[in-house]
């Protein structure tokens, strides 16, 4: 398997575009930074065919630190989420 890099993927996206990289770059620093302001702010973001990103609450529980085995807590926490969209499921089967 192979990993792409975002250096990687504005480069792609240049040449299938015909755009500059710099162009590209930017562009996707700006969606990332719009998607993750959005889901900060608790809304969901949706893009149709690719799929949803948004936040879910994770409860405080209880851990166990495995080098000592002694029991500890784990804070509640708010963490992204992406979920799959159809045009994505069916495009990587």
């Amino acid at each position: 398997m192979k990993n792409i890099n975002k250096g990687q993927l504005v480069e792609m996206v240049a040449k299938q575009t015909e755009l500059s990289k710099k162009d590209v770059s930017m562009v996707m620093e700006t969606l990332l930074d719009v998607i993750t302001e959005e889901i900060r702010k608790g809304h969901k973001v949706t893009i149709t065919g690719f799929g949803t990103f948004k936040t879910t609450k994770r409860a405080a529980r209880q851990g166990r630190n495995p080098q000592t085995g002694e029991s500890i807590k784990i804070p509640a926490a708010t963490m992204p989420k992406f979920k799959a969209g159809k045009g994505l499921k069916d495009a990587v089967k």
